[in-house]
């Protein structure tokens, strides 16, 4: 139990007045030598008043985020409401020179009330690969989702996906699922990619489902023409294609928010989509790069220089807060002492 004013003002005449030393004298009291002397140099300040009971001060801390710094963060939150608080951490690093970590960002948001439910179960891939691909176009992921048009029927996307990066290289509406499909789309890949110029050991493996499109002869043929190898995924276990299932599946909780009576306009939805998906969206699963950052090689340099704008941020911040703290120190009443003469203490300290 701490001693309270007067106790305190009792061991300080008991050792002023013993013949023993201090240290011994406090021993035999059983009190913490550090813990008088503290009290009696507020004695020798205050008083008796420096003996009362002081209430705790408030903690410092050197990583605190400025206020302006707070007002910033929901002024961004506001700007984008349909980024997380882990995109927008990553969005002020990259786009405000600031950084700030992905749960301070949540708290900033959870104390303005900024937060939203989720309004869609999330399907989450397998933590890892079997045999995770280490470069772009070392493997290409493909599949079929569909989407209804009113008063047109039923219409469907195919969609080629590298594995590595995460990017989508071409995507097609169709309105058939065939392995004609299949052929056009991988087509305007190689085009695009321009695969079939470099060896035969670094051009990509297709991976697929087992739908009718993906396992026709027709499909075989071509792709043993573009001498690119063919893998499919174990029946019934659609993890295999995790990415591409899941890219279909955060596109569709966007698109699908939206009717569409003419297939233009759903192409369009869907453009603009695979445009932010690429070149804006951060994917937590690239160390929240956009998966265009790692198709095109530059996700290295980017992860560089938000460690150099943490180490500024953090260096800046506590700057900031110590120059404050001194301020505010500085800014505090002083106490005048409410005796007039200093009492002397008898032994050795």
């Amino acid at each position: 139990m701490r001693p309270g004013q007067a106790e305190k003002m009792e061991i300080i005449r008991l050792v002023e007045e013993s013949e023993l030393p201090v240290r011994q004298t406090l021993q035999e009291l059983d009190v913490n030598r550090s813990s008088f002397y503290e009290w009696y140099a507020r004695y020798r300040e205050e008083g008796y008043d420096g003996l009362s009971t002081r209430k705790p001060q408030a903690r410092r801390f050197w990583n605190r985020i400025p206020e302006q710094e707070r007002k910033r963060v929901v002024k961004i939150a506001l700007a984008r409401p349909e980024d997380s608080p882990r995109q927008l951490a990553w969005y002020i690093t990259d786009h405000e020179g600031y950084f700030l970590s992905e749960s301070s960002v949540y708290r900033i948001l959870r104390d303005f009330d900024l937060l939203t439910s989720p309004a869609f179960m999330v399907m989450r891939a397998a933590e890892k690969f079997a045999q995770p691909t280490s470069r772009v176009h070392q493997m290409w992921q493909t599949d079929f989702t569909y989407f209804k048009i009113i008063g047109w029927g039923w219409y469907y996307l195919a969609t080629v996906l590298d594995d590595y990066s995460r990017y989508v290289i071409a995507w097609k509406l169709y309105t058939s699922m065939e392995a004609e499909d299949v052929k056009d789309l991988l087509e305007t890949a190689v085009q695009k990619t321009g695969v079939e110029h470099v060896a035969v050991k670094y051009r990509p493996r297709l991976l697929s489902d087992n739908g009718s499109c993906f396992i026709s002869k027709k499909l075989a043929e071509y792709l043993d023409e573009k001498e690119m190898r063919h893998s499919r995924g174990k029946p019934y276990h659609p993890m295999t294609q995790g990415k591409i299932e899941r890219y279909h599946r955060s596109m569709k909780n966007v698109i699908n928010l939206e009717k569409y009576y003419f297939p233009w306009e759903l192409e369009q939805e869907i453009a603009r989509f695979v445009e932010h998906y690429n070149n804006e969206r951060y994917h937590e699963s690239l160390g929240n790069v956009t998966p265009a950052d790692v198709y095109f090689g530059r996700h290295r340099e980017i992860i560089t220089r938000r460690e150099q704008i943490k180490r500024r941020t953090l260096k800046q911040r506590k700057h900031y807060n110590l120059k404050r703290d001194r301020r505010e120190s500085q800014e505090q009443p002083t106490l005048k002492p409410s005796i007039t003469s200093t009492p002397k203490v008898s032994g050795t300290f």
